[in-house]
């Protein structure tokens, strides 16, 4: 028998809406648990069944701990700017607000039909001017603390979508919303210093509990260098190269140097490059490349010597050839190398190609055939020769008169874009007193609705009448053709990179957020969303909040996250990514139609676990709404049952098998969910209701005729409620059917008897060298020994070990022996 997952489930999402049972008291003096989704931008398409994964995940823990006693923040809302909705206005003539607030309207509707439990009082959109406000206001707190500045830079540059990507926008080399092809474009661009806080953003790292492998790419990402910066003269004119280096000790083995093709030196010293025709050819050639295909570390190098020029070795004195190369860019570093190609492997290829001098430094290698990276003593290098590298570092470094530094590959962020949809940078230009901050009283700079949407390569509201009239300069008072606002806006990151307290006090005009709210529920307990947003948002909103806790009162904590989970990709079931183009996209709508909401939800849960990569299989859904079936017959067989007065006096003589296992049950999926483990917790329900039927079915005496007897009344409450964070609508749906008027979230979560948990007899496997050769049942908490002795009389494992000296034996207790002979 199934039951009507459709009636049951609207029933309970209107109920449950009505009573505002899942609004969040900021009174209450429960301990306080905030749980957080990295909230969706709202696309056409709608949602697909990925986004149901992560929002589960945090639902069933919203609504455990809300059971277990804590006030529960669990909000929703909008990333709403962007590209693809102005790219879509520019498409369909449909203005950006408008296409935006109809997806918002179909994603809210697909997210409430998922049961998820939001408080959506709380919910807002980043394109609400009462938003970006304080989008505005973080701008004008950065800018007069020194850390937005606007600065002229080589950027990635889309032309077919006529604006500036930030690195992270870039996907080999194409644009990430159109795939076109990016290129590097001078432009004077705005700039947050996200270099100032390098340092703090590595060490706080230590200091959260995020995945190790977005730890790493975030390390990598801002990639802290120790070395030296050195000076090396160019000979006969009054120019220097400055460059830094990780590897000081090997400077007597610089040969040649490399500089950026844009490196300044090329135009001061333009008279003196004697093929500067060639060399002006390659830098043009360079300009259409970015930067990725010109750190391709697999593609043929590639150069112009700049001949007349050479460069003098500070370590020795020796003249060397100055070279240009893409591989160098502009923005890293000092934008120009000194070449070890005995010790370089990119280095090393370059010089054998252009037949430059290769010099051992380094002691350990065979230079003739390839690079040495590795360990050795100091050669080839005067008076330094067999020191070790790390006292060569300091003591070359002394002598070449350079200076030992720490480095990083992270860049300030670039943040202004030529686009519409997103959120005016609040700044005056005035002829007479330059940039001017808009003042606080005057934001929100509201977009303006008389804009051309088609791209120019400047922004729409350069040219709307509305957005620059009646501007007046805020210091001199200005106004007229001397007075323009800024018509950049801002990246959609900067509005998502403070979010999360936006939610905790959504309808505050006067002030960014209360800060008592601030103390009350930041940081965030838990976020659940993508590994894809490891080196944007997530090292912009830790940026964020230390320069709230710098500059203002508000926040006296580093962090704004405390712990971090990336859910894994839903693959199609052909075991491809899901893609319109492919055809393969499962639609979430269909899937709740068909089997319901909850199904949906256990199944995206039972799949594997949270954090894996894994495939749709549509039997793998079937199997999860049978399992709820059962649930279903099981509870209202055992409630129609109860109505029998002879059942009401029998039923709490509890089979002993059913009472263990509820308490197994109870303790295995308090663990579970508390280790975020949802597919075993679920396994463990599966069982349970297994254990059920099995038991009834092998009772041969029963105490009267009912079939449901031998199970106590609590042990099936217990059972909805731990059931309930899974599948919320048929978990309501039953406790009703028990007779309870209040809903069973309200209900505490279940207590476990731990005497009743501990296991009397366990399963051992025994592998012979690797191999599992048999099984043995021990009692629980026997000793190695023990545990041998019966694995030896195993018929199996004595074959294996027939005529064979045991050499080593680990005992894992209660899960394996290992044998090694």
């Amino acid at each position: 028998m199934s039951y009507n997952h459709q009636e049951i489930e609207k029933k309970w999402q209107d109920k449950w809406e009505v009573e505002g049972l899942y609004k969040t008291d900021d009174n209450s003096d429960k301990p306080r648990y905030y749980c957080l989704d990295m909230f969706p931008y709202p696309s056409g398409a709608g949602l697909h069944v990925g986004h149901p994964e992560g929002y589960t995940a945090t639902d069933i823990v919203s609504r455990y701990k809300r059971m277990k006693g804590f006030e529960v923040m669990h909000p929703m809302g909008w990333d709403a700017f962007g590209l693809p909705a102005e790219n879509y206005a520019i498409k369909t003539g449909v203005a950006p607000e408008e296409s935006i607030r109809k997806n918002i309207k179909t994603f809210r509707r697909q997210i409430k039909s998922l049961g998820l439990s939001y408080d959506w009082d709380r919910e807002f959109a980043t394109c609400d001017p009462k938003y970006y406000k304080w989008t505005q206001w973080f701008f004008l707190l950065l800018y007069k603390n020194d850390l937005a500045y606007k600065a002229k830079a080589k950027v990635n540059w889309c032309e077919s979508c006529k604006t500036v990507l930030a690195n992270e926008q870039v996907i080999e080399g194409k644009c990430e919303r159109c795939q076109s092809d990016v290129i590097q474009k001078d432009l004077e661009q705005w700039f947050f210093k996200t270099t100032a806080y390098a340092d703090r953003l590595l060490e706080g790292l230590d200091e959260i509990d995020f995945p190790e492998k977005l730890k790493s790419m975030q390390r990598n990402w801002i990639g802290r260098s120790e070395g030296a910066t050195l000076e090396f003269s160019i000979k006969d004119t009054d120019e220097t190269l400055e460059v830094f280096t990780t590897r000081p000790d090997t400077l007597f083995g610089a040969t040649y140097m490399v500089l950026a093709p844009e490196h300044s030196l090329v135009d001061s010293l333009a008279d003196k490059i004697e093929n500067l025709d060639e060399v002006k050819s390659y830098i043009k050639t360079t300009l259409k490349k970015n930067e990725i295909e010109r750190t391709d570390t697999t593609k043929e190098k590639t150069g112009v010597e700049l001949k007349g020029l050479m460069a003098t070795n500070p370590a020795n004195g020796r003249e060397i050839p100055i070279w240009i190369a893409d591989y160098v860019l502009s923005g890293y570093g000092t934008g120009a190398i000194m070449a070890v190609p005995a010790h370089d492997e990119r280095d090393y290829e370059f010089a054998k190609k252009f037949n430059l001098d290769i010099v051992e430094v380094i002691s350990g290698g065979d230079i003739e055939n390839e690079a040495y990276v590795g360990e050795g003593q100091i050669v080839n290098s005067g008076e330094f020769n067999d020191l070790d590298i790390e006292k060569a570092k300091v003591e070359i470094t002394n002598h070449a008169k350079g200076e030992l530094t720490v480095q990083y590959k992270l860049r300030d962020w670039l943040v202004s874009r030529q686009r519409y949809w997103g959120a005016p940078i609040p700044i005056i230009h005035c002829t007479s007193c330059g940039e001017v901050p808009v003042p606080e009283k005057d934001l929100p700079v509201k977009l303006p609705t008389d804009v051309d949407f088609k791209p120019t390569g400047e922004s729409p509201l350069k040219s709307s009448e509305e957005f620059n009239k009646d501007v007046v300069c805020p210091k001199c008072g200005q106004s007229g053709e001397g007075v323009r606002r800024e018509a950049d806006t801002m990246d959609t990151f900067v509005c998502s990179s403070w979010y999360f307290y936006r939610y905790l006090d959504a309808r505050n005009d006067q002030e960014f957020c209360s800060p008592d709210k601030i103390k009350k529920w930041m940081p965030v307990d838990l976020y659940v969303g993508g590994a894809e947003h490891a080196v944007g948002h997530l090292v912009y909103s830790r940026f964020f909040n230390k320069v709230l806790k710098d500059y203002t009162d508000y926040v006296d904590f580093e962090e704004p996250f405390t712990k971090l989970v990336n859910q894994g990709l839903i693959l199609a079931e052909d075991g491809r990514k899901m893609s319109k183009s492919l055809g393969n996209v499962i639609n979430p709508d269909e899937v709740v139609e068909e089997y319901g909401a909850d199904t949906l939800r256990m199944y995206e849960m039972f799949m594997g676990p949270l954090e894996d990569q894994k495939p749709w299989d549509t039997k793998g859904i079937v199997g999860i709404k049978r399992f709820l079936d059962k649930v279903y017959v099981f509870v209202t067989q055992y409630t129609e049952d109860r109505k029998d007065q002879s059942f009401k006096e029998a039923h709490e003589k509890e089979n002993d098998q059913v009472k263990i296992a509820i308490e197994k049950t109870v303790q295995k999926v308090t663990h579970d969910i508390e280790e975020m483990k949802f597919n075993t917790a679920i396994s463990a329900m599966m069982e349970f209701i297994n254990l059920v039927y099995k038991t009834k079915d092998e009772i041969e005496d029963p105490v009267i005729e009912s079939e449901m007897q031998w199970i106590a009344s609590s042990t099936v409450a217990r059972l909805l409620i731990i059931l309930s964070p899974f599948a919320p609508h048929l978990s309501e749906e039953l406790w009703q059917k028990l007779g309870h008027q209040e809903s069973v979230f309200k209900e505490s979560w279940p207590e476990f008897d731990e005497a009743l948990t501990v296991e009397e007899e366990v399963e051992v496997a025994v592998q012979i060298n690797g191999k599992v050769r048999g099984k043995i049942m021990v009692k629980a908490g026997s000793a190695e020994e023990e545990v041998v002795k019966e694995a030896k009389q195993v018929e199996n494992v004595q074959k294996h070990l027939e005529d064979k000296k045991i050499k080593k034996a680990i005992y894992v207790e209660g899960r394996l022996l290992s044998l090694v002979v």
